[in-house]
């Protein structure tokens, strides 16, 4: 009632973001493409978490994915091909008020920024890797990639690809200091949304292969994955990544794993007759590289001026 006295008081937010508060522009890319699903799981998850959009950055290298932060109404930078790790790490080391995220491609990430990938792994810095892995250069009208099946038929390859594609789930538990790695699909939207979201609880580095359809290049691999829906294989557990009953049972392979193990985590990666849906391997005690150099990130002027005088002075003749 109007005028009793109360010690209950709401504390409301000053801005309050919708799901179109971090949208931007128009999407170009094809329609039917998982990139389409990525997008609005990354608004949903920034509206879940109120992430302030002149707090979150998005980086990403050259391909169709990486034209991500268009479409994303925070900061950005859409940087050279196979650099976008170094640019998210530079951003970790010296902001770490940021939330960050990288999106990369199968091409940008295990081809020409492998280099990069494998020692962003390393470094376990505070942020989310989203490998969107099609099987194909979309962005140059089909070339072999990195990751496609052998055989795959492609402008480079005529006749088909002839050597097995590179694992990325395989290969990022093989780097040390690995922390986070999980594979989720574009075609189950509550598994893709779950993975993303543990992903961004994790502290450190989250690593997370989505693989996705390609309407316009790669259709046959997503036929077959349609086809063949006893493929795709759930890992289960109660440190995973949690789901709905209901998402569940739409698989038809069920599999329990501890995401603490690694090197069981290492042996489902090398089967690749199926696809493992979840979360291959956590471990939040990995060490990281953005805190070893947080130290001195209140330094003032006067300080910061006074470190390098003395840092200078030990070359002095």
């Amino acid at each position: 009632m109007f005028g009793l006295k109360c010690d209950i008081a709401l504390d409301l937010p000053e801005k309050y973001y919708l799901q179109h508060d971090y949208e931007k522009g128009v999407a170009r890319w094809c329609p039917g493409c998982g990139d389409h699903a990525v997008l609005a799981a990354i608004q949903k998850l920034c509206k879940e978490y109120q992430l302030p959009p002149e707090k979150t950055v998005f980086v990403s290298g050259i391909g169709c994915s990486s034209r991500f932060p268009h479409y994303m109404n925070t900061y950005g930078f859409h940087g050279l091909h196979g650099r976008a790790f170094p640019v998210a790490s530079g951003v970790r080391f010296r902001r770490p008020d940021l939330n960050i995220f990288v999106v990369t491609g199968d091409g940008d990430c295990c081809s020409i920024g492998a280099g990069a990938w494998v020692h962003a792994i390393r470094y376990n810095m505070k942020m989310v890797a989203l490998l969107f892995d099609n099987g194909i250069y979309g962005l140059t009208k089909k070339q072999t990639s990195p990751t496609s099946r052998m055989g795959t038929v492609s402008n480079t390859h005529p006749t088909g690809s002839v050597l097995p594609p590179i694992n990325p789930i395989q290969t990022t538990l093989g780097v040390s200091n690995v922390s986070f790695v999980a594979q989720t699909s574009d075609m189950n939207p509550a598994h893709l949304y779950a993975t993303i979201k543990a992903g961004f609880e994790h502290p450190g580095f989250a690593f997370i292969r989505i693989m996705q359809r390609c309407p316009a290049f790669m259709q046959q691999q997503t036929d077959d994955w349609k086809t063949n829906k006893d493929q795709f294989v759930l890992l289960e557990h109660p440190k995973g990544i949690s789901v709905d009953e209901a998402v569940a049972d739409t698989f038809g392979l069920r599999v329990a794993h501890d995401p603490g193990a690694l090197h069981s985590a290492r042996e489902l990666a090398e089967d690749t007759d199926k696809v493992y849906l979840g979360l291959f391997y956590q471990n939040k005690e990995a060490l990281r590289y953005d805190l070893y150099g947080a130290h001195n990130l209140g330094y003032t002027y006067e300080q910061k001026e006074a470190a390098l005088e003395t840092e200078l002075d030990r070359f002095a003749i």
